[in-house]
């Protein structure tokens, strides 16, 4: 069973992905971390983030094992991550792995902005997390808070907008929503509240 979450930064898909493939013993990934190591990997070399040869070589080689690393959770490099993600050579060398990851045995749940429309067009079932860019700015912004990040509600909702343009207007695997996936808008909703919907709509798809 392949599960697939796209949306938009701090719109809880992260999160709720994680909760739905331990609820059904499943592997899950968040394709972002992906894009976030070679945004790292880039800035740790003091490389450009838009020099494509070096960007396509870091992700060609990049050790998945290190998708744990808490720097990863920067705010520089998930503005890194949104810049390397226009880069459509560097989409194509992650795209294997992100397939050979959907293909493991039982499933997988896998959380992304073109999971639905790109990596998993197949999945058995497709959400689209979204809330207002206002919402997801206070969110993101009390996680910064929790990491002794000093920035204002204010930045970080300017940082979620101009993320939201880069993402949807990019040429290569826009973020947009799937036809085939269901709306999920977590304005108003907790993370519970948010994964009983959403287990709901998963057992209305596939009766279990």
């Amino acid at each position: 069973m392949i599960i697939a979450l796209d949306g938009p930064a701090a719109s809880g898909k992260g999160t709720l992905s994680k909760r739905i493939a331990a609820h059904y013993g499943l592997h899950s990934l968040d394709t972002g971390l992906l894009y976030r190591a070679v945004a790292l990997s880039l800035l740790d070399r003091r490389l450009k983030l838009h020099d494509v040869w070096a960007a396509v070589a870091l992700a060609r080689t990049l050790d998945t094992a290190r998708l744990d690393d808490p720097d990863l959770r920067r705010a520089d490099v998930g503005e890194g991550a949104s810049v390397v993600a226009k880069i459509p050579e560097v989409r194509a060398a992650l795209l294997a792995y992100q397939r050979w990851f959907a293909g493991q045995s039982p499933g997988a749940v896998l959380d992304g902005r073109d999971i639905a429309t790109v990596v998993c067009p197949n999945a058995d079932v497709k959400i689209f997390v979204t809330a207002t860019p206002e919402a997801r700015a206070k969110r993101r912004h009390l996680e910064y808070q929790s990491r002794g990040l000093e920035m204002t509600e204010a930045e970080v909702l300017e940082l979620i907008l101009a993320r939201d343009a880069r993402d949807s207007g990019r040429a290569d695997a826009p973020l947009k929503q799937d036809g085939g996936a269901i709306l999920l808008d977590t304005t108003e909703l907790d993370i519970d509240a948010a994964f009983d919907v959403a287990v709901g709509e998963i057992k209305r798809k596939i009766g279990r």
